[in-house]
């Protein structure tokens, strides 16, 4: 049965910007940090995206997607990535059970709305590609038998790009699988200080905002966001250079540009619009962009990262 299609009328606009702004409220009450990061993942969750954090240990990075995930009356599971972690430890088994010999499905943490992947790249690749399916069906494959995950679904995995001992790079296809990027750095001195008086004491409570329904009724309503056609040459014509740029290897695909066009949505949606501007495509391209674009060697020896060549091309590639 297809989605609703949900009318975007100046109240309904209303409500979501001010749901999505209470969201970041409440966000901002357990994570001190960058200001727009809720928004961010807003942005994903509205677009059926998947967002990959990255940032050195201590920053407050699961302390981040615990917070979001509380703004949300929703299921809420935590997995701990090691290098003995199976897939079967993320999408579950069958087991047999004594009471009368017939084998059960015991469900893996997969099977919630919001799933927290803790440092990812800790485990290999076999039990990395347990989330492939997931993230891009939004299904799990068990023996055989393929199961529908809750909707909404929302992964958030987090990263160390320091620390590399014992980690496995993730593949080219499960990064391109997640919508947004978002590295977060060392706080600042007012944020710091913040962050010792805040937390000395007991830690703050988060409530819950937005329910898996109105969730849903919202990712109908990015697909009405209407979009100039200038708007749609601009994302082509941004993606596009990414693929001619010298130091890109592989740029960015159609995929990529769909990625782009449907968090632009989510954006300007949060700001009771239901037209996209080219400001909200420009905010998202650094985040949606950067980790799906393949350096060369020599510009990789060179110190170029994706971030680099992203905003290069919002400088050199004009709106019009």
């Amino acid at each position: 049965m297809s989605a609703p299609v949900y009318e975007l009328t100046p109240d309904r606009l209303a409500q979501v910007a001010e749901r999505s702004a209470r969201v970041a409220q409440e966000v901002s009450r357990a994570f001190v940090g960058p200001a727009d990061v809720a928004r961010l993942l807003l942005t994903a969750l509205y677009a059926r995206g998947h967002v990959l954090l990255e940032g050195v240990p201590g920053v407050a990075k699961t302390t981040l997607a615990k917070a979001f995930a509380s703004t949300l009356r929703a299921s809420f599971k935590r997995i701990q990535f090691t290098p003995d972690l199976l897939p079967s430890d993320i999408t579950g088994t069958y087991v047999l059970s004594p009471a009368d010999g017939t084998f059960r499905l015991r469900e893996g943490p997969i099977f919630a709305h919001v799933v927290l992947g803790d440092e990812i790249n800790r485990a290999p690749a076999k039990t990395q590609s347990a989330l492939l399916e997931a993230m891009q069906e939004t299904q799990a494959t068990i023996d055989g038998e393929t199961r529908p995950l809750p909707k909404p679904f929302l992964v958030i995995a987090t990263q160390n790009p320091v620390e590399q001992a014992g980690t496995y790079p993730l593949p080219e296809a499960q990064i391109d699988r997640f919508l947004l990027r978002l590295v977060i750095g060392y706080p600042n001195a007012d944020q710091e200080r913040d962050i010792l008086e805040r937390f000395g004491r007991a830690l703050p409570s988060v409530a819950s905002v937005l329910e898996p329904e109105t969730v849903l009724a919202i990712q109908a309503m990015v697909s009405e966001v209407h979009a100039e056609s200038s708007v749609l040459d601009y994302v082509v014509r941004l993606c596009g250079a990414t693929r001619a740029h010298p130091h890109v290897l592989l740029g960015a695909s159609p995929r990529a540009s769909l990625s782009l066009l449907q968090a632009a949505k989510a954006l300007a949606l949060q700001a009771g619009r239901g037209h996209l501007l080219p400001d909200d495509v420009k905010r998202l391209a650094l985040p949606v962009l950067s980790h799906r674009i393949v350096l060369t060697q020599d510009a990789q020896m060179e110190g170029v990262t994706g971030e680099s060549v992203v905003r290069n091309l919002l400088e050199k590639v004009s709106v019009r």
